[in-house]
Formats: C-alpha cells, structure tokens, sequence
C-alpha cells in the first residue's frame, strides 16, 4: 500500500460533502434539538423527530457552507482548515454556494413543516452565524457572544418544535447552552491560538492566553452550573429536575470547572484541550440525563 502524498489530498465526493457541511457538528446539533423535543413533549411524534433531525442538519449545513466560502482565503492560512473542500480548491465557491443554497431552503421548509415558530428561529440561526459571526471574527473577540446564540438554538429550538410556543422553558434551555459555548469555545480557541492567528482570527476575550481569559472561562463555567440546576427549584414552568438529577448534574458541572481551574492555574495547551474535552461530555452528558429524568419522573 503506496504512503506517499500528493500535494492535494485525494478526497472523495462524499467526504468532500460531510467536510462542507460539517457532518459530525450536524450530528451534534440534532442531538441537541432532539433533546430540547423529548424534553418539550406531552407526547412524541416520531414524524416531527424526523422533521427536526433533517431541518436541524440542514440548518448547520447551510451555515457551515457559507462560513467556508466567505473565509476559503483565511482557511487556506490555517493548518486546521486549509485542507476543507474549497481553500483545498476540490470543490468550487459555485457548488459550494448551491449547497448551501440548497440546505437554506431545505432547512427552513422543513422546519415550517413542523410550524412557522421552529422555521423563524431556524432562519435567525442561519442569518446570525453567517451574516453577523463569521465576518466579526477577524474584527473583534465579541464575535463569541454573537456566535453563542445561533450555537444556543438548537436545544430551545426542540423545544419549540414541541409546544409552537416561546417561554419560561426553552429560554432556560437557551440560557443553559448559551453560557457553556463561552468556555467550550475559549478552550478550543485557546489550544488552536496559533492556528487562529494565521488566519487573522482573535477568539480569547482578552486576545491573549492569558489569566484574564482564565478568570472570564471560569466564571462563565460558574454560570452554566447555576443555570442548569435551576429547573430544581420548580420556576421554569414545565421545565423540571428532580432533585436527584439536578445533583448529578452539578457533580458534572464541577468536572468541568475543575478543568478551567486547570486552565487557569496551568494555562497550557494541553489544559485548554481537556477543558474543551470535559465540555464537550458536560452538554451530552445533561441533555441526557434531563430527558432520562423526565421520563422516569
């Protein structure tokens, strides 16, 4: 079997199309929407799971092609990204636009199908990650909280798939995902700092690994704990936690500040890295177990 590399690695169509549209972070979105459903639910519909399986896909499809167009020059710079479909010149800016495109239209019409509501906040997550994020990431490290909230949607957007409804409930949801994007997304900008900064991308609050930004991932971990136990307390309308989940869900929330201390205290790559590996296990690990609860409540 030949090892030797060609200058442009050798992709087929398909893998060129999950690079485009992100596969593995579609999946992870779905998952989130999916468990905002079950959680928003008085009885499932497994045709409206289907619905919002598909429209969430496509929604971060349409998204993710339209980041990779806009940055393709700025992609090229970075070792993470110069080897995606367009940058790596295997796949045109024309294709690439049909497909997202294509994904726009898909997506929001099959998220209509499930009601007007669940299209409307499809369509604003769409517009805010492409029109707003993506061109204020070489601007300004407040591209963050602008990208925090189409990255929050999803799981209030199950939600609201369920009830045609925006309240109490897929606000906490919102909340609780919004304020976990800030240290997920500081950890990963903080290992990949030097690949960020190719690319002219400045991700870390203070634009430094510094212990400022340490302080800042700290605190907005503080918040996310607090958050996700507030559905204990009986104030989030529908939204509830029996006692004994909000208290797993704690431990987990403490795993996780335990690695932004690390991150703070270390302020190393590797420190940074965990601490995005533990959040990653932190956001699965609560829809989980908030959707477990509910059942066996």
């Amino acid at each position: 079997m030949s090892t030797a590399k060609t200058s442009i690695p050798k992709a087929s169509i398909i893998s060129d199309f999950k690079e485009i549209t992100k596969i593995r972070l579609s999946v992870s979105v779905v998952f989130s929407a999916i468990a905002g459903y079950l959680l928003g639910a008085v009885a499932v519909d497994v045709y409206t799971l289907i619905l919002l399986a598909f429209g969430g896909y496509f929604m971060v499809g349409a998204s993710n092609a339209y980041n990779q167009i806009i940055e393709r020059d700025l992609d090229a710079l970075m070792d993470r990204t110069k080897n995606r479909p367009v940058p790596a010149g295997r796949m045109s800016v024309r294709t690439a636009f049909i497909i997202a495109t294509i994904f726009t239209i898909a997506g929001i019409t099959t998220l209509y199908v499930i009601n007007p509501r669940t299209a409307m906040y499809g369509a604003i997550s769409i517009f805010l990650y492409t029109c707003v994020y993506t061109p204020l990431k070489t601007k300004t490290p407040l591209s963050v909280f602008v990208g925090a909230i189409p990255g929050a949607i999803p799981f209030m957007l199950g939600w609201v798939a369920a009830r045609n409804d925006f309240g109490i409930e897929p606000g906490t949801l919102f909340a609780l995902q919004f304020f976990w994007q800030f240290p997920h997304f500081w950890a990963i900008g903080w290992f990949l700092f030097d690949d960020y900064k190719k690319g002219g991308f400045f991700m870390l609050p203070t634009g430094k690994r510094d212990k400022g930004t340490a302080v800042q991932t700290i605190m907005y971990t503080i918040w996310t704990i607090i958050i996700s136990i507030v559905p204990v307390f009986g104030v989030t309308g529908d939204l509830k936690l029996s006692v004994v989940a909000a208290v797993i869900v704690f431990a987990l929330g403490l795993v996780m500040l335990f690695y932004a201390f690390e991150l703070f205290k270390k302020r190393t790559a590797k420190a940074a890295k965990q601490l995005m590996l533990s959040s990653v296990s932190y956001i699965t690990l609560l829809q989980i177990i908030y959707v477990i609860d509910k059942f066996i409540r």
